[in-house]
């Protein structure tokens, strides 16, 4: 085709479109020609990322992809034998899920309809799945108004996928290779990857928010509890800390502001003190809230739900100041135990782990669950002269907080032994970053037997299984006024390597707390970590505790080693481990 044939013929169909179909298809229309260049008249192959790309695409979106399959499952029941096919794509238009009929597998690949397929608009043209990520709603691109010649048999129905803070996390997309003419031929395809939309988007906000109040409405008392509109967090403030997409036009009021961070009772006539009314146990037809505009819903109330309660729960409630030393950990729970025990005597303890895993917070622990109230000594060994040790000689009685004791240099090794053999009445708890009891010459044989009567391993933060307790502590002694983290950046951080452990964690979370400038704190408020990811070749041994501490979630586990999730199942099948039952 000519020149001026060639411009004619896309001014053609630009105008057809202006003048023949909505006004969505006709402007991506323009931006394809004007602001990327692409020629509607050729027949582009899709475009398909590469494979590692793919698997990238993939884990980071692992936690939706578990949340949507099996909503897509019930969806492609819904649908089998039309020839349907269902594609679950990121927020940056890569297909990270399908189903389709395996029968037509090459004509799928051909139209791009399968894993790894780019439907971005700027790769793809105008499609269902580009224009859903554009304007943010639900579109049926059908037929002609796809842009490129590939795509135009084609008919996509797409709706966004939406988070709990209210931003564009996915694309829901039912397509057809090929489909009766009208468009209005889709319309029960649009109700139903709508509905789709709707109970994944509830299911992710069950999962993310269960140590909050979830309140759900609908307009209908009939499907209140089975099938609700919409449903948004609560948090024991009473202020939204997590919604649906529907919430927005079950709650929106004429200012547009954002809904999360806003106090419920901003919003709905009733108090906090009424959501117990809201739950099961009342009739549903009773369960009426009267919104500020006037307007009326039938509401459902789910109370937070509760962790588990340990077997040993009256024994841990007897530990005293141990109880904030960690969560619901089998090995700390031991070592917890373990240190217990040993507090009220006055055997000797060697406290082992990484930096920052909190050691000297557990000697104040052992400190104080001592026989009696006495000092606490804390002494830093990197900087301990024989001169500083003899001085110690006139300390109360009570503790001697040896830390890095690894550090110390022979003279004041020699000053130490001869302070211990002066004060019996000086308990001494040692802290070190390796277990040095273990190795020949760390100290002198005569001074280790009188720091290490007994030794107590402190794990990495990488290695806890109550990382989420613990990070849920920390962040409630750091927010205030309803603040709190994003789903987004609470997976962020339970995926970092932590190589700082504890005292990094809790330094990430104060820069985090200085740099958000609304209630929740989201991804580009986290600092990048201090260092680089963890060694790619962790010891074999401490895999099996690594893929505990992460439920056996591999994506986690390898970014929290730095590798690609491959390597990990490799390493797994090497060392034949299996998962819990």
């Amino acid at each position: 085709m000519g020149d001026l044939a060639h411009v004619s013929e896309i001014a053609r169909v630009l105008e057809g479109h202006e003048t023949g179909r909505d006004g969505l298809v006709a402007e991506s229309w323009r931006r394809c020609v004007e602001t990327y260049g692409m020629d509607p008249t050729r027949a582009d192959p899709a475009h398909v990322v590469p494979e590692a790309q793919l698997r990238e695409h993939r884990e980071q979106s692992e936690r939706l992809i578990a949340t949507a399959r099996s909503g897509l499952q019930a969806l492609f029941r819904q649908v089998a034998g039309q020839n349907y096919v269902l594609l679950l794509a990121d927020a940056k238009g890569v297909c990270v899920d399908s189903f389709g009929d395996r029968r037509f597998e090459d004509e799928l690949r051909r139209a791009g309809l399968h894993l790894g397929s780019d439907w971005l608009e700027d790769r793809a043209g105008t499609c269902g799945v580009g224009s859903c990520i554009v304007t943010g709603e639900a579109v049926t691109i059908h037929q002609g108004d796809h842009f490129g010649l590939t795509h135009t048999p084609l008919s996509c129905t797409s709706a966004p996928i939406y988070d709990t803070c209210g931003k564009l996390a996915a694309v829901l997309d039912i397509s057809l290779l090929r489909s009766p003419s009208p468009k209005s031929s889709q319309n029960l395809a649009m109700n139903l990857v709508k509905a789709s939309v709707r109970r994944v988007e509830m299911a992710n906000l069950m999962a993310m928010t269960r140590r909050d109040w979830v309140l759900r409405f609908s307009t209908s008392p009939e499907f209140l509890e089975v099938d609700p509109e919409a449903a948004v967090a609560l948090d024991g403030s009473g202020r939204i800390v997590g919604m649906t997409r529907g919430a927005t036009a079950c709650l929106a009021s004429d200012d547009g502001e954002s809904l999360i961070g806003r106090h419920i009772e901003s919003l709905v006539d009733f108090s906090l003190d009424d959501l117990p009314d809201l739950m099961r146990g009342r009739p549903t037809e009773e369960r009426v809230l009267r919104l500020k505009d006037g307007r009326g819903l039938f509401g459902h109330a789910i109370a937070p739900q509760t962790a588990p309660v340990p077997q040993r729960s009256s024994a841990r409630a007897r530990l005293g100041a141990f109880a904030g030393v960690a969560g619901p950990d089998p090995a700390l729970e031991t070592l917890i135990g373990r240190a217990a025990r040993l507090a009220p005597t006055q055997i000797p303890l060697l406290l082992t782990g990484e930096t920052g895993t909190g050691k000297e917070y557990l000697a104040r622990a052992i400190h104080v669950s001592g026989a009696t109230p006495r000092a606490f000594h804390a002494v830093r060994c990197a900087s301990l002269t024989p001169e500083a040790v003899l001085a110690l000689g006139d300390a109360a009685a009570g503790t001697l907080f040896l830390r890095g004791v690894e550090d110390l240099d022979p003279a004041a090794q020699a000053a130490l032994l001869s302070l211990l053999d002066a004060r019996n009445d000086l308990r001494v708890v040692a802290s070190a970053q390796r277990d040095i009891a273990a190795e020949t010459g760390a100290l002198r044989a005569d001074l280790m037997f009188r720091l290490a009567g007994a030794k107590l391993e402190i794990p990495p933060l990488r290695l806890r299984g109550d990382f989420d307790w613990l990070l849920d502590r920390l962040v409630r002694r750091r927010l205030a006024d309803g603040c709190r983290l994003s789903p987004a950046a609470w997976i962020e951080l339970s995926g970092r390597a932590w190589p700082g452990n504890i005292r990094e964690l809790a330094r990430t979370l104060d820069v985090a707390v200085a740099l958000a400038e609304g209630p929740v704190i989201d991804l580009p408020d986290l600092p990048p970590p201090a260092t680089g990811p963890g060694p790619e070749s962790a010891p074999e041994e401490s895999l099996e505790q690594l893929l505990t501490a992460c439920g056996w979630n591999m994506a986690q586990a390898a970014r929290r080693l730095g590798v690609n999730r491959s390597t990990v199942m490799r390493r797994v099948r090497r060392a034949g481990l299996q998962p819990p039952a």
